[in-house]
């Protein structure tokens, strides 16, 4: 068995329009969603009603609330689409039901919690030790179409820049030639 075949099996295939929510930050959604199609946003809701973005998605990754699915807290993000998406939903309960009886579906779902964590690792050093410029280049190096995909204000979103400052980045960058 490998995870397209779980999902398959036991998935809930799901059509998001642009714009529609599959969760809210404090719901309970115990959930985890693979993206077949589309790109979507994860962002929390600061105190001030501000908007910080955690991620952005698109098809192959793997998304859900950990503290919904593993603790049943509230989520504590938001997901967004930002196109249309089809999302396979499936329960991580059952997931792991699942893997402690496939030790091949074991080491897939291992896998994407590596690469989850590695993510997580590689978002908070460019947070913590790289400028906004250096993070606006890995950035760009790593999702090349973004800047087609989401508005400047996403992206300085992300960066956790003010808009005016990424306007400020482009232009240094540009007249660097980079």
């Amino acid at each position: 068995m490998d995870f397209s075949d779980y999902l398959k099996d036991h998935g809930e295939r799901r059509e998001f329009a642009r714009g529609s929510h599959v969760f809210r930050q404090g719901d309970t959604d115990p959930s985890l969603y693979f993206v077949h199609a589309g790109f979507l946003k994860a962002y929390y809701v600061t105190e001030s009603g501000g908007e910080q973005i955690k991620s952005f998605l698109e098809a192959g990754k793997v998304i859900g609330s950990l503290t919904a699915a593993c603790a049943a807290e509230p989520a504590t993000f938001s997901l967004v689409c930002m196109e249309d998406c089809v999302l396979e939903r499936f329960s991580y309960d059952h997931l792991r039901d699942v893997a402690a009886r496939h030790p091949l579906l074991s080491e897939m779902v291992t896998g994407l919690l590596l690469d989850l964590a590695m993510k997580k690792e590689r978002r908070e050093y460019e947070l913590l030790c790289l400028s906004a410029e250096q993070r606006y280049q890995r950035l760009l190096a790593r999702m090349p179409e973004l800047a087609a995909r989401v508005t400047q204000q996403d992206i300085a979103a992300y960066l956790g820049i003010t808009p005016v400052a990424l306007s400020r980045i482009k232009k240094r960058l540009a007249e660097r030639g980079a």
